[in-house]
């Protein structure tokens, strides 16, 4: 099942994708009519950083013990086809293309193995990031929080209609920048969120993103960005200039 939130006739629907065709309240439309919003209002974002050696490495960091996380804050999460807005601020914006697990109840003290029992499904997500400020500042909250930088969609995948790996590819202006597999991470979906759940409680509708692969690089105002994950699908995003 493809979970998704669209707009269509006035209406804000949560129902399901089905070819190319949005369902909900019994009805269909095709998808080129409705608009499609964030599939998830998140109570918190979730991330791991340098969880791909590679990205680690070209960064000059070292690959970590454990999961290095941080958040981002529910204020940042946009839709597909929303713009980002770059901070006039920022000398560096880049993107980070990156698989996004969904959780589907409210969990804690959950074991690797038990992980699958708390996934609603998969999702796209791009973790914008603010480089100028993140070479400054310890905690990263103004390089990875400012609004509309985490954009997430284009809908929720169901597990049960994905074959691991999967391809994380981020392209911009129609041209492939990055691409990896999620059999390169270092820490995998269980550990994560066994890792994370020992300290924290997950609520219904809480985003992990899992880390990015290497060749992150700038936006610029008027690129699209693009991230894709073959069976799930597409996320894109115009990108702009914003205040500060």
């Amino acid at each position: 099942m493809k979970i998704a939130v669209f707009q269509v006739g006035g209406l804000t629907l949560r129902g399901e994708v089905v070819g190319e065709e949005a369902v909900g309240l019994g009805r269909r439309w095709p998808l080129a009519q409705v608009r499609l919003l964030p599939p998830v209002r998140p109570s918190k974002i979730v991330c791991l950083g340098r969880n791909y050696p590679a990205h680690a490495r070209e960064l000059g960091n070292e690959v970590p013990e454990r999961p290095l996380l941080f958040f981002k804050p529910p204020s940042a999460v946009i839709g597909p086809g929303e713009e980002i807005l770059l901070p006039r601020s920022s000398r560096r914006v880049d993107y980070e293309g990156e698989l996004a697990v969904v959780i589907g109840r409210r969990c804690r003290n959950v074991r690797a193995k038990d992980a699958t029992e708390v996934i609603l499904g998969y999702t796209c997500l791009n973790d914008v990031t603010d480089r100028a400020a993140q070479e400054w500042e310890c905690n990263w909250v103004r390089a990875k929080g400012f609004d509309t930088s985490c954009p997430i969609g284009p809908w929720i995948v169901t597990p049960d209609e994905l074959d691991f790996p999967l391809t994380v590819e981020t392209y911009v202006n129609g041209e492939l920048r990055q691409r990896g597999t999620t059999s390169q991470l270092i820490f995998g979906i269980p550990e994560i969120i066994q890792e994370i759940t020992s300290f924290m409680t997950l609520e219904e509708g809480d985003v992990i993103a899992t880390g990015t692969p290497a060749r992150v690089g700038p936006l610029s105002p008027g690129d699209r960005v693009e991230v894709r994950i073959p069976g799930i699908g597409s996320l894109e995003n115009p990108v702009g200039r914003g205040g500060d």
